[in-house]
């Protein structure tokens, strides 16, 4: 692999999934980043919980846990990437009593709480960039997942995201200050954040990469619409920002629309087509470790989405990505290229026409199967 191209793992303890902050072990820690460097990875992305550091939007509780899980992360020679807003993981939500209940208001539009969301970022960042190994910091998880529960407009929610990425910068400087959002702002013409977003906040475009998202129904789970949706998501968003890199932060093998069987096969064709991508910086694999079915009520393609299970084994997965990081790998600068039918930062309304499925998806698909393709 060509040193310029990042790959590592979004960090989902094994041992009591991220409620392991409430009972922390840096032993516990310890084995799983041990797991993930035996694989040959060189980062994690790791996610303190928003509502237990910020019970009450005067509060602000210690980060200990946190620093120790840097530098346990350095001890493996792992650098980190700090998520700040969890919000929302793994289909839940965790938001703090002081936007609930008869307190209820929209994270993204009230002044006081976003005043108090201002506080936390600054208050993490610090903290977070006091450790050498800390490279980057995302205001959160898919924030865009706390709509509609939280009302928002276009014009509020970019406010919103530009005011906090400026308070990452403030608090880290020389971090690299993120914004993510789930692949809805893609490709949902009623979203109110848009791609424009996306890739014109924050040092460097991330996208998430699942084909759940209807992907996999297109043509089965190792077909080329399936296995090439990383690369056509990274080439989108290198469409509307020429030079700017794309951190491919989420990608995972899903359940059931890529069966247990097909997993390293799609890992391999994944990762094959989108690492020619000379847009692409970096794959931060969904995830590090299975959840316990011990926990309840999480839906039931999140159990099985980890390299290792929660006894520390390694899936096929696992190995297909440590066959990955340890293969030489070349950038492919494309040779052929599709004009895009919509301008994505000016016509957000028009984003179905660029959705899987679409016909210019088809198009790109067909075309993608005799090598790479850009979208210009």
């Amino acid at each position: 692999m060509t040193d310029s191209l990042r790959l590592g793992a979004n960090y989902v303890p094994s041992a009591g999934w991220f409620y392991s902050w409430l009972d922390f072990s840096a032993d516990a820690v310890r084995r799983d980043f041990a797991d993930l460097a035996e694989l040959g990875l060189d980062h994690v992305r790791v996610f303190p919980i928003w509502p237990w550091i910020q019970p009450n939007r005067g509060l602000l509780r210690p980060v200990d846990d946190l620093l120790t899980t840097l530098d346990v992360a350095a001890e493996f020679g792992l650098e980190v990437a700090v998520d700040l807003l969890q919000g929302h993981l793994s289909s839940f939500d965790f938001l703090p009593s002081w936007v609930l209940t008869w307190h209820r208001r929209s994270v993204f539009t009230d002044r006081d709480v976003r005043d108090g969301i201002a506080a936390y970022v600054a208050y993490v960042s610090e903290a977070a960039a006091s450790r050498a190994n800390v490279f980057a910091i995302t205001l959160g998880n898919e924030v865009d997942n706390l709509w509609p529960a939280n009302p928002t407009t276009p014009e509020a929610s970019r406010a919103w995201a530009a005011e906090l990425v400026e308070v990452v910068r403030e608090a880290a400087p020389g971090v690299a200050a993120l914004f993510s959002v789930y692949d809805d702002a893609w490709y949902a013409p009623d979203h109110p954040f848009h791609p424009a977003d996306a890739v014109e906040l924050g040092d460097l475009t991330t996208v998430h990469s699942w084909v759940f998202n209807g992907t996999s129904r297109l043509d089965g789970p190792l077909g080329p619409a399936t296995v090439t949706h990383a690369d056509y998501l990274v080439s989108l968003a290198a469409s509307v920002a020429p030079g700017r890199p794309v951190w491919l932060q989420e990608v995972g093998v899903p359940r059931p629309d890529v069966p247990a069987g097909d997993a390293a096969a799609f890992v391999r064709a994944t990762l094959d087509a989108v690492a020619e991508n000379p847009a692409l910086w970096g794959v931060t694999w969904w995830s590090s470790h299975d959840i316990d079915r011990a926990l309840l009520d999480f839906p039931d393609r999140e159990y099985d989405l980890g390299l290792f299970t929660t006894d520390h084994r390694r899936k096929p997965a696992a190995e297909a990505l440590a066959g990955f990081a340890a293969a030489p790998r070349a950038r492919r600068t494309p040779d052929r290229s599709v004009p895009c039918p919509v301008d994505l930062l000016a016509e957000p309304h028009r984003r179905a026409e660029v959705a899987p499925g679409s016909a210019f998806h088809r198009d790109w698909v067909r075309r993608r199967q005799e090598g790479p393709v850009a979208i210009e």
